[in-house]
């Protein structure tokens, strides 16, 4: 069934996109924008690595739908290892030139390992649902994971803040 529910939006957007293309092959690639984030933490304890780009289309002036990949590492004192890796396809609409509201659906395969050979695999579906400020191509914001579950979640908090970048 969740699998249902992810391919078809997916069916629906990459159908809108092949539509729009086919109407005019050279203005659809000028129209789309690239953005994402990608960032490095380390210490003497922990590294971590991380990189999300995304392609988004805007559809008309209000309203912008595309897709995301992202991957991240993540080993502590060679104790533990973990692995994300996945893609979302994000909505965004702006009622007023700078505000943006947001709708992600992130799917992750998540593989950790642990010192003493244990593993720990899964999939963590995440429905983000956002608000931000948006000045020229950055926007800054806070979004809700509305599929939060504490027990089995990649992410600390169901809020979360962003920042977006696109050119």
């Amino acid at each position: 069934m969740m699998r249902k529910l992810i391919l078809l939006p997916i069916v629906f957007i990459c159908f809108s996109l092949y539509s729009q293309q086919m109407d005019n092959r050279s203005t659809f690639w000028e129209n789309v924008r690239w953005g994402g984030t990608a960032g490095a933490n380390f210490s003497n304890t922990f590294t971590t690595l991380s990189v999300s780009p995304q392609a988004v289309y805007p559809l008309n002036e209000y309203f912008s739908t595309g897709v995301g990949l992202q991957y991240s590492y993540f080993e502590r004192n060679n104790r533990f290892t973990s692995h994300l890796y996945g893609g979302s396809l994000v909505n965004f609409f702006h009622p007023v030139p700078n505000l943006q509201i947001s709708a992600e659906l992130e799917q992750l395969r998540v593989n950790n390992r642990f010192f003493d050979g244990a593993r720990d695999d899964f999939w963590n579906t995440a429905l983000f649902l956002g608000l931000g400020y948006r000045q020229s191509n950055i926007i800054v914001g806070i979004r809700y994971n509305v599929l939060f579950d504490e027990n089995r979640n990649v992410y600390p908090e169901a809020w979360l803040p962003f920042v977006r970048v696109f050119f």
